[in-house]
């Protein structure tokens, strides 16, 4: 899948050693619910249940040529016409370069037009405050407040479940697509 200069490129086999040193990177970790340090074994059992999972969906994010880092929508829920997505940047040097927003409205144009599923989830961690507003501003609500949701680094943490309906991507995606790919 792709739109414009992102691609949403399948995970392989091959990229899996990537994907493990962008996991165990404190960058990435801090924002992640797990925090023991990955393992090669680890990994590769990883891969072998998403490759298996039919409820889910990875993609190595490739801009202009480049891994930048991974995305993948979970848990999808035909009975419920929903699926939960994250993502994360591995390569922190692009960081702030709009890659993120381009990725979610890939993510969001994907579920909403192919999966043709009617509401896409996500949850975040209150302290970060940059990716919950960047969702924010794609159209998506605050539905759910977790308190102590996630035991990591000693202590617990709150987190906040989003969400857009497919009819909040109709109204919103030109919008969108503009102001992200930066067209009139």
């Amino acid at each position: 899948m792709n739109n414009i200069d992102i691609e949403l490129i399948k995970v392989t086999v091959d990229d899996i050693e990537l994907i493990r040193s962008w996991r165990n990177s404190d960058e990435v970790a801090s924002y992640m619910y797990t925090e023991n340090k990955i393992s090669a074994e680890d990994q590769k059992n990883w891969y072998k249940k998403i490759s298996t999972d039919t409820t889910s969906e990875y993609w190595i994010i490739n801009y202009n040529g480049k891994k930048l880092g991974l995305a993948s929508i979970t848990d999808i829920n035909r009975t419920l016409s929903s699926c939960y997505w994250a993502f994360y940047l591995g390569d922190t040097s692009v960081r702030g370069a709009g890659i993120g927003g381009k990725v979610e409205y890939n993510v969001l144009s994907y579920v909403f037009e192919e999966l043709k599923l009617h509401k896409l989830r996500c949850e975040v961690f209150t302290f970060n405050d940059k990716v919950i507003s960047m969702h924010e501003k794609f159209g998506f609500r605050r539905e759910a407040y977790y308190r102590d949701h996630c035991y990591k680094n000693g202590a617990y943490h709150d987190v906040v479940g989003l969400a857009m309906l497919e009819s909040e991507w109709k109204i919103l995606k030109d919008k969108m697509h503009a102001k992200v790919y930066r067209t009139n």
